[in-house]
């Protein structure tokens, strides 16, 4: 047996045992680290294929689409939970939607007890990791979590859209998986060729060329149900083995979770469709169009031109950090004349939502 069949086998023995456990130990609050600047890099991403506008118009009879479930992981923060009722906001508003293909909707909580959302929002109870496993890394929770569900609720749909707080949905929102391959957004700073050397330890040669890799996270991506389930155990041994070696650690930073999803797909053999409409991330992409999802994981900073002053604190700021540990307040200031599109639909549906959101900010 080649050492990647050997080393695929290990993890999922592994994940079977880890999953019998029961874990007590409460989340930690949220990560807070700078993001990369899509402007200084010059990456390029494997090519992108693009989703065919007809596809979506076939499934218009409600006996022919094909439902995903929408879930995302959580911790119990003020941090995690403001954006958790806000993205729901907006899935409750556009689930029945033309074209949706938006199915159920389950906050994965991470932080093992309840929470007084859970009337409000569909809610699964996750343990977190044992402590200390995490080193710090709060995101190593989610392939955790993942598993978790994925082994003890009943999920209805056949897909699944992995999703997280701090998205916004922008429209009705269609199944744009095809063929047994998943549909992924592709990130510029996923790069499997340049740390190939870094990603043989986990996908050796044996299991096909780096290119099998995708540049993707875990999040947006629609997938199999049952794709899924055979991927989260890997995912999840993988991100452990990843965090655990200091090379790989110090080369992936802050996304070391999102390559180990990329690496626990192809071991698994599940292709995804790079789908770069998918979603937008402000203040770098501009228009909204048609996008998806706004992804609001930059902070937006601008003067009172319109001039966007990243790396520096702006006149006017909308930066989801200042509010970790108290929510957004309703009616926030709209930004200045000249800032773009994308920056200023996502203040406005940010404050629609809080406006909207009864007991916002108790």
């Amino acid at each position: 047996m080649g050492c990647g069949h050997l080393f695929y086998s290990t993890l999922v023995t592994f994940s079977v045992a880890l999953i019998t456990y029961n874990i007590i130990i409460s989340a930690n609050a949220p990560l807070k680290q700078d993001f990369p600047n899509p402007s200084s890099s010059s990456i390029s991403v494997d090519p992108v294929i693009e989703m065919p506008l007809e596809r979506s118009r076939r499934h218009g009879a409600a006996a022919n689409k094909r439902l995903f479930h929408t879930a995302m992981t959580a911790s119990d923060s003020v941090y995690n939970t403001w954006q958790c009722r806000v993205m729901y906001y907006w899935f409750k508003k556009f689930q029945n939607g033309p074209n949706s293909e938006m199915g159920g909707f389950t906050r994965i909580l991470h932080s093992g007890k309840p929470d007084k959302y859970m009337d409000e929002i569909p809610t699964f109870i996750a343990q977190p990791l044992p402590a200390g496993m995490d080193q710090g890394y709060i995101v190593l929770n989610r392939p955790w979590a993942f598993v978790q569900w994925l082994e003890k609720a009943d999920i209805k749909e056949e897909y699944i859209l992995m999703a997280e707080p701090d998205h916004i949905i922008v429209k009705p929102i269609p199944n744009l998986s095809k063929d047994g391959l998943g549909a992924a957004f592709p990130f510029f700073y996923i790069e499997p060729k340049k740390y190939e050397s870094v990603l043989r330890k986990y996908f050796p040669k044996d299991m096909g060329p780096i290119t099998n890799i995708d540049p993707i996270g875990n999040s947006p991506v629609v997938v199999g149900r049952d794709s899924l389930k055979k991927i989260a155990p890997v995912w999840m041994n993988v991100s452990l083995a990843m965090k655990k070696d200091p090379e790989t650690d110090k080369a992936f930073g802050w996304v070391l979770e999102m390559y180990a999803y990329a690496v626990a797909s192809a071991l698994n053999g599940v292709g995804n469709i790079l789908y770069k409409d998918f979603m937008i991330q402000p203040p770098w992409d501009t228009e909204v169009s048609n996008k998806f999802i706004i992804h609001y994981t930059y902070g937006c900073n601008y003067d009172m031109k319109g001039h966007l002053t990243y790396g520096k604190i702006g006149e006017w700021r909308f930066d989801k950090r200042s509010y970790d540990s108290v929510p957004p307040p309703r009616n926030l200031p709209l930004p200045p004349p000249g800032v773009p599109e994308s920056v200023v639909t996502l203040v406005k549906m940010v404050n629609e939502a809080t406006a909207n959101i009864p007991n916002w900010g108790s």
